[in-house]
């Protein structure tokens, strides 16, 4: 069935951003298992039914997240490709108004610039409708992708936590990079 435009919760030239269903999972687990080599060691989307089902079902249903998937738009006819994934998790209100973001491409999208494309999509809506104030990613520093992409999304780097997450049977550093509604506002 094709992604129509109608289904975009935002998009620009490339890209469509739209919630996750579980009608997504048989494409996002073939895309996830593709693009294993790419993605590990530093992360481990689901590849199995009930793998899918449960992160989907995360990402639809509670408040403190938000998924979206990053589809390529298509020429003609054919369906829109699901590229990768940017979620917003632990999205607290009140006075914080703060999510944290998490995101992978798939392999057959990887150093196109539609996760850059996907990116200011994302931020855009967590700032408008979403009503967030700020934005945070945290990043293995030997994780070079994932750092352009932040930094090239007007992220800043405010600073280093030791031993923060727990990836792959290990508690991993992480970089702490941030952006806020003002400093969108000013670039």
């Amino acid at each position: 069935m094709p992604h129509t435009a109608s289904r975009y919760l935002a998009e620009s030239p490339r890209v469509g951003i739209r919630p996750y269903t579980y009608e997504d999972g048989a494409e996002f687990i073939a895309r996830a298992r593709e693009s294993k080599d790419l993605h590990q060691p530093w992360l481990f989307p689901p590849t199995t039914d009930a793998a899918y089902a449960g992160y989907a079902g995360r990402l639809i249903e509670d408040r403190s997240k938000a998924g979206f998937l990053v589809c390529e738009k298509a020429a003609g006819e054919r369906d829109e490709a699901i590229a990768g994934f940017i979620n917003i998790n632990n999205i607290v209100e009140g006075g914080f108004q703060c999510g944290a973001l998490g995101y992978g491409v798939f392999a057959h999208a990887a150093g196109r610039g539609l996760m850059r494309e996907a990116m200011g999509l994302v931020v855009d809506h967590a700032f408008g409708p979403m009503r967030l104030h700020r934005l945070e990613i945290n990043v293995q520093p030997e994780n070079a992708a994932s750092i352009a992409l932040a930094r090239g999304a007007g992220f800043r780097l405010e600073g280093f936590s030791p031993n923060m997450i727990y990836i792959d049977g290990a508690w991993r550093d992480h970089e702490r990079w941030a952006i806020t509604t003002e400093m969108r506002a000013g670039r």
